[in-house]
């Protein structure tokens, strides 16, 4: 048994950690060969339109999550047909969401882009991009969607598979597109938005066999469906917006104390710190469908042994990128900084330095809210998340950012991360005590 784990253990970590390193290139190669097409003033309009990208990625990560969590839970207790309604409806669900940003999209995305912080000089670009991403949200939601259902339904080999075929493809497109065709901003955002199309082609190889194709328009989306997969994944909807709030303030922040070539140094840091993120994000995924399948078969045991191998691990891989970006952090910086500007340079080399260290943190705080949301316990699950985007950071940032300037900005992400790993420790310990992560399973 435990042999039989520890391998399951590590093909869903393994697989999962790789998927979302591919995906996290989404938007690496777009700042890697922004930077090099159009410069600073390139990253620093790409980073004023991030945080709408974060917040459809979220879109599609808590619709997928819920669902498959309850997916996975349902299946465990041999309840197929429930289990086939959940994935009809979120991907519904997705669909209705995904038009909605669309329209927003064609008719909204300029304002929009002034309001995160665009000026004159990166508004033409920022809209650009933006608004081709908006429009595209349909594919990005159901993409992430039913790459976690595929996930849940014993193919995360094939999840793996088109979440790196859709990066593949981002990173070619992104250079013909913006260098022997020319096609600016816009052509960036165009790569990315095609990306997510040939993953759902890859995906697509999973429902080709009758037994695994879903019936899906003979279930109707109601509301009981959709407060379900909401409240099982808006801890993970919470993660991703706080990122876009969090990303919003610091470059609200940084624009009126370092300018312009400050929001570039904190796109350059926030970028490569986009990719450990997801290496956490591939770990939180890896193990919940673990999770949620031995929570259906009521093994404790088994449950608490898959988060210790999770939180270990996160422990583990923080160590590895904090070294690597402490050793390496010229090298990487200048990647981005295709101008070898010095003050860029300065600025993102002390950033990344400090702000790494609070990676220690946040592979706790993602691990345990995944788990806690794979175990039916939303609402804890929920609450851990707001304290960790919204309720701790955007003051800290405010307040150390106005005794320390930049280094207080930095500082803020760690500082913040810390606070709240306290408090998924406590969940977690609650967790194995069993007085939080389960009540009724049923």
């Amino acid at each position: 048994m435990e042999k039989s784990l520890v391998k399951d253990f590590s093909k869903y970590v393994s697989l999962n950690i790789l998927g979302m390193i591919g995906v996290s290139f989404y938007i690496l190669a777009d700042t890697y060969y922004i930077a090099k097409a159009l410069g600073a003033t390139g990253i620093a309009a790409l980073n004023f339109a991030i945080p709408v990208f974060s917040i459809i990625l979220g879109i599609g990560l808590m619709i997928g999550i819920g669902g498959a969590a309850r997916f996975g839970i349902l299946k465990s207790r041999n309840k197929h047909k429930e289990a086939e309604a959940v994935f009809a409806g979120a991907l519904k669900l997705g669909t209705l969401v995904g038009l909605l940003f669309a329209v927003l999209g064609l008719f909204g995305s300029k304002a929009l882009s002034s309001i995160l912080g665009a000026d004159a000089v990166t508004l033409p670009l920022t809209h650009a991009y933006m608004a081709t991403i908006m429009v595209f949200a349909p594919v990005f939601i159901l993409n992430n969607t039913v790459l976690a259902f595929v996930r849940n339904d014993n193919n995360p080999r094939l999840a793996m598979l088109a979440m790196i075929g859709g990066s593949v493809s981002n990173v070619i497109l992104d250079y013909i597109f913006l260098f022997p065709l020319k096609m600016g901003m816009f052509g960036a955002a165009f790569a990315t938005s095609l990306a997510p199309i040939i993953s759902l082609g890859i995906l697509s190889i999973h429902f080709a066999k009758k037994k695994s194709r879903p019936a899906i328009l003979k279930h109707k989306l109601t509301r009981p469906a959709i407060k379900d997969i909401l409240n099982l994944g808006s801890s993970t909807f919470i993660m991703e917006v706080s990122s876009a709030v969090v990303l919003t303030t610091f470059n609200l922040l940084i624009l009126g104390l370092e300018g312009n070539k400050g929001v570039a140094a904190y796109g350059i840091v926030a970028n490569i710190a986009f990719v450990a993120v997801a290496i956490f994000t591939g770990l939180g995924q890896g193990v919940q469908p673990l999770i949620s399948k031995y929570y259906g078969l009521k093994d404790r045991k088994t449950v608490r042994r898959v988060n210790r191998y999770a939180l270990l691990t996160a422990g583990f891989i923080a160590a590895l990128i904090y070294l690597g970006t402490f050793f390496n952090s010229e090298a990487l910086i200048g990647l981005f900084n295709n101008e070898n500007d010095p003050v860029i340079l300065r600025l993102a080399d002390s950033g990344m330095k400090i702000y790494f260290l609070g990676f220690f943190f946040v592979g706790i705080n993602i691990v345990t809210a995944m788990i806690l949301s794979a175990t039916e316990k939303g609402r804890a699950a929920f609450v851990l998340s707001v304290l960790r985007g919204l309720a701790v950071i955007v003051p800290m940032a405010i307040l150390l950012s106005s005794l320390w300037g930049m280094t207080g900005i930095w500082s803020s992400f760690v500082l913040s991360e810390l606070i709240v790993a306290g408090f998924a420790l406590y969940l977690t310990t609650a967790t194995e005590k069993g007085t939080i992560a389960y009540g009724n399973p049923d």
